[in-house]
């Protein structure tokens, strides 16, 4: 089952057909990320935890790296009521 969602996330990705919160817009910028990194987490990454929220949907996290291929990124989103994925947040995993 996650990997029907990961590749419907996927491929929400690769249309364009996602948007993305103020918020996770500045945690891109305060952990100096960008746009690329976060598709390209959700592209090769992998969904870690799926959190049920009965008013929201279901938040996906999913983990992979940043375009340098060493950064490690992870990213929630969740799908909306017109099928757009949104992307709620988004925060560099430290040790």
């Amino acid at each position: 089952m996650a990997r029907r969602i990961v590749e419907r996330i996927r491929e929400k990705i690769r249309l364009g057909q996602y948007d993305m919160t103020a918020h996770a817009m500045e945690e891109i910028a305060e952990d100096n990320l960008d746009i690329l990194d976060v598709e390209r987490t959700i592209l090769s990454g992998s969904i870690t935890r799926i959190d049920k929220d009965k008013l929201k949907g279901t938040k996906y996290v999913i983990e992979g790296t940043a375009v340098d291929r060493q950064t490690s990124v992870g990213v929630v989103g969740r799908f909306t009521s017109t099928g757009r994925y949104l992307i709620i947040t988004v925060y560099e995993i430290t040790d």
